[in-house]
């Protein structure tokens, strides 16, 4: 769970969204230290192969659904997601990726 200022944001409802476009493949979020709310969501996403997105038409339809406390405030597109040893998403690498570059 991610926590912004007090409020609950669940990364599986983020990723559930961005799951609803069809180019993206995989989707994953994750929460970035904040000085202010403690938290924000960070999204990471992978494509299908063949395809193309950009930033601006996924956070477009993020908004769409979503409020606007639980909207990524950045979005990244990674070739692949990490994986752990049993091929799960690896958050805790995408957490160590945020950390590293900022």
């Amino acid at each position: 769970m991610i926590i912004r200022g007090g409020e609950n944001i669940y990364p599986r409802e983020i990723e559930a969204v961005a799951h609803q476009l069809p180019q993206i493949a995989e989707a994953a979020a994750v929460g970035r230290p904040d000085p202010v709310y403690g938290e924000e969501p960070v999204l990471f996403v992978s494509l299908h192969p063949d395809q193309q997105l950009d930033v601006h038409a996924i956070r477009e339809h993020l908004g769409e659904s979503l409020s606007k406390y639980k909207l990524p405030v950045e979005i990244t597109i990674l070739d692949d997601l990490p994986k752990n040893a049993v091929g799960k998403i690896a958050k805790p690498s995408l957490r160590q990726r945020l950390i590293a570059t900022h």
